[in-house]
């Protein structure tokens, strides 16, 4: 089986890092998933790609071969799906939840574009971005390595907190905060990164530690976690009705900035298609209802 262009991507971003964490930091996953993708690569091909050792790693003359020929399809792959892309008009909107899919033609009615979905996992906080599997993303603010991307705001939205029916806070009109401190959470994966920090409210923490009482790689895990009361998490206002289940509620929290969905791309793109879809979702008043 030939490899694919993924494990060509995971083989430079090492092969140039020289650095398996590092490489992992820049492709956004983890450093496991990294070295399991790249033996995998060297059983495939029969072949050392690296010479490793405690201290350092270092290309083997296949390696520096295959640099070279990586390096080549990448950017003929990269030439090649602009022109496709451009050729058929359909740009590759991603977003980190099926419940999203409704978005889709909102979406396409306010860009006039047509559109086609790329369902990213919370593993990936540039919803396809970064590993170039969409041209445009619906993302909650912050972006991890935000030199790489810009950026429209669609929409402003308070934060709320899902919490059982029978806690303790669950009588108030309103949270404060400061008295979810001690709150065990349901945190997004840890690949999610600065993410994950801001669902977690560390934000507003001032240094302090968030207790985790669970992650939830899914909606579906948060809604099991939380209503098995291994933690609260928070939720973009406009996506609390996605959240209804039998022995959870929800209420708005006070003492938190506001959190911002936004239409994302990558800065090295400056196709006019992009530019024009950002423009008009902005200006159509995008207001359909997305999850973080």
């Amino acid at each position: 089986m030939d490899p694919h262009l993924r494990d060509l991507r995971y083989f430079v971003a090492v092969a140039e890092e020289l650095h398996f964490t590092n490489a992992a930091q820049r492709l956004h996953i983890a450093q496991p998933t990294l070295s399991r993708q790249i033996r995998q690569l060297e059983r495939q091909l029969d072949v050392v790609l690296f010479d490793r050792n405690q201290r350092s790693v270092a290309l083997t003359v296949a390696g520096k071969e295959l640099l070279e020929g990586a390096r080549k399809i990448l950017e003929l792959w990269e030439v090649t799906n602009v022109s496709l892309q451009e050729a058929g008009e359909v740009l590759r909107v991603g977003i980190q939840s099926a419940l999203g899919r409704g978005l889709l033609n909102d979406l396409e009615s306010a860009s006039g574009h047509r559109l086609a979905l790329h369902a990213a996992s919370w593993t990936d906080p540039s919803s396809g971005l970064s590993g170039r599997q969409a041209d445009l993303a619906l993302v909650w603010l912050p972006l991890p390595d935000q030199n790489r991307y810009r950026w429209q705001v669609l929409r402003t939205e308070q934060r709320w907190v899902l919490l059982p029916e029978n806690h303790a806070l669950a009588e108030q009109e309103s949270i404060a905060f400061t008295d979810l401190l001690d709150e065990p959470f349901v945190a997004l994966p840890s690949e999610a990164g600065a993410v994950r920090d801001f669902w977690l409210g560390n934000d507003a923490r001032n240094g302090r530690q968030a207790k985790i009482g669970a992650e939830a790689a899914t909606t579906e895990d948060k809604l099991e976690a939380v209503g098995l009361g291994l933690g609260v998490c928070l939720l973009a206002e406009n996506n609390v009705p996605m959240y209804r289940w039998p022995g959870l509620t929800a209420r708005p929290v006070t003492g938190l900035a506001p959190c911002e969905l936004a239409v994302a791309w990558r800065a090295d793109d400056a196709r006019p298609t992009i530019l024009e879809f950002a423009g008009r979702a902005v200006a159509g008043g995008f207001s359909a209802t997305a999850t973080e």
